[in-house]
This record gives C-alpha cells, structure tokens and sequence, in this order.
C-alpha cells in the first residue's frame, strides 16, 4: 500500500473484504433458546399433547423455528433410556426441561439442579420429591399434576355403577411405574368401604399385556380398572381390543382408551395440561423462577362413555352415569 495516496487493487479489495466481514459478525443474530423435551413414550403417541405445548408456548410469544427451539428424546415406553436421554439434554446445554410423565421427570430431576424442569405428572410431586411445595416447589422444578393416580377411587366408584353386582374387580397396572403405589393405595381404600376384592394383574412391558390378560381371562374378575402408567397408555389399542374379545367392562383413566374404542374413561383433560406447561415454559424462558411458579391441577375431569363399545359388549350404561357424562362417543 502507498500512502501516498495509491492503493493496489488487491490490497483494497482484501481491506473491504475484512470490513464486510466485521459487519456481518456485528449483526449476527443470537441464537433461540432450546427447550429440552424428554418423553417417555413415542412422538406419534403423543402428538395431541405435543401440539397443545406448542399452543401454550405461542400463546406467551413463543414459535418453534422462529424464537425458540425444540429438541425431543422419546424413550417410547423404555424408561431404562430416560437417564441417559436427560443426561444428554443437560449436556447440550439447554434452556430448560419439559419432562412428560413420572419416569421422565424423575430422570429429570436427578440429571440436573440447575436447569429448570416442567414436568406433567399424575402423581404427587410433592411426595416424590419433585418441589418442596406445591404452592412455592423451590428448586429448579415445577409443572402440573393430572391427579391421575388419586382418581383411582373415582374409577373404582363409576365401574361399580355399570357392573353393580360386582365382587371382583381387577387392575392392571405396571408395577415399576412411580404412579402405581399411590394408585393401588387408593384403589384399595375405596375396595375395602365397598366391600370389594381386587384382582392385581401386573404389566412392566409391552410383551407382558397379552399374558396379563391370558391371566384375567382365566381368573375372570367382574370388571377391570387399568392403571395410568404410560407404558399402558402407550399400549392402549391392544388393551382396549383385548378387553373388548373378553367383553369384560373396563375403566380406563384418560380420554384416549374411550376414543380407541374403549368402555369408559374418567380423568384429566390431558390437552389442556400439555398447555399450561407450554404458558409457564414461556413464561420462565421471560425470566420467571420455577421455584416461584405454584404446580397447577386441574379442577375438573372428563366422564367419557363411548356408545358403541357398551352396545357391542351388551352392557347397559345406567342414565345416571349418562347424565354425569362430558362426552359420549358414538
């Protein structure tokens, strides 16, 4: 370079080159936060759910692809993987978690202290030690409970009241499962004040349900109660169809057995849950503490009779149990 006032042409062109350079680096946009969402089960078994986070997130201003990332872990129903999952999140880094169900949260909570977790339980997350509270949960976790495992009780109630001559009532519930001590516990408690025996039928994998139900086959309760672990869930048009060949009545504790053709269902409106998780993981990606964020329950539950399965089974729904009812499925 001549600075006396002559410049060669490659020297120049190298100088605006760097120049362009700084500038493009200057205005480089920072990149999304990336949500960590750990699932037990498969992204086509959850889609309903994972659409309804996506709709809480929208609603506090947040747009997959465009403000915020989503990076998924699906155990689908092997909860041995959840740990290493979780672990693999907490690694990337990620802003925060969303753990969908007791195993995944669990893996969760023991992957980080950190990181804040959103998990969507149905047992007590105070009693499994998730938060200290549900009005303050301290911490870095906080989320909703569906309330899943104590409305055992309520199912137990309702199945009796189609099956009213009842003595025997099983369920089948995954004894690995965190849900399933408090579930039993309830179940056992309204069986005792109604006189009721229950028939315990185990399922820990998806290979065990068709020998479960060998097992109810031969043993013949009056009526069947299915736990809400979601290895069930996840398996739930093959026990829908194996009760529906043995036409034994059956209760199932979310929405989705009754639309696969099941009895009747009696729980939490899973969707609506899936948001308010996707609200608060806005609203803590905005600042807000999980420790500060009370767990949410839900304050209302859905009694769903689907018409079809009671006419091919033969079984009469009582019109009380009609009239109670939030949806019947034709």
């Amino acid at each position: 370079m001549d600075f006396g006032g002559r410049m060669k042409r490659r020297e120049f062109l190298g100088v605006l080159g760097g120049l362009t350079v700084c500038r493009s680096d200057t205005n480089a946009q920072p990149a999304p936060p990336v949500i960590g969402y750990l699932s037990t089960l498969s992204e086509a078994q959850v889609a309903p759910q994972t659409a309804a986070f996506r709709r809480g997130l929208a609603e506090v201003g947040f747009s997959e692809g465009k403000n915020v990332a989503i990076d998924f872990r699906w155990a689908e129903g092997r909860y041995e993987r959840l740990p290493a999952m979780a672990k693999e999140l907490v690694e990337r880094p990620i802003a925060l978690i969303v753990a969908q169900a007791p195993p995944a949260a669990i893996a969760a909570k023991a992957a980080t202290a950190a990181i804040p977790i959103i998990f969507v339980v149905g047992f007590d997350p105070v009693g499994a030690g998730l938060v200290a509270s549900m009005n303050k949960p301290g911490g870095n976790a906080t989320g909703m409970t569906l309330v899943s495992s104590a409305l055992g009780q309520k199912r137990l109630e309702v199945i009796r009241e189609i099956v009213p001559k009842a003595s025997v009532i099983g369920l089948l519930v995954n004894p690995l499962s965190p849900d399933t001590a408090p579930e039993i516990a309830s179940i056992q408690a309204g069986a005792q004040a109604m006189g009721v025996r229950l028939a315990m039928f185990n399922a820990s994998e998806a290979r065990e349900i068709e020998n479960a139900f060998k097992d109810i086959a031969a043993r013949k309760p009056d009526a069947l109660i299915v736990g809400t672990d979601p290895l069930l869930l996840n398996k739930r048009d093959d026990i829908v169809r194996l009760a529906t060949t043995l036409k034994i009545p059956a209760i199932y504790p979310f929405r989705d057995y009754a639309v696969s053709g099941g009895l009747v269902s009696y729980g939490t409106n899973i969707a609506n849950s899936y948001r308010q998780a996707g609200i608060y993981a806005g609203r803590i990606l905005k600042g807000d503490s999980p420790g500060e964020l009370p767990v949410m329950q839900p304050t209302a539950f859905d009694l769903v009779i689907n018409i079809c399965a009671a006419a091919a089974m033969g079984i009469d729904i009582p019109a009380t149990l009609h009239a109670r009812s939030n949806e019947a499925i034709e």
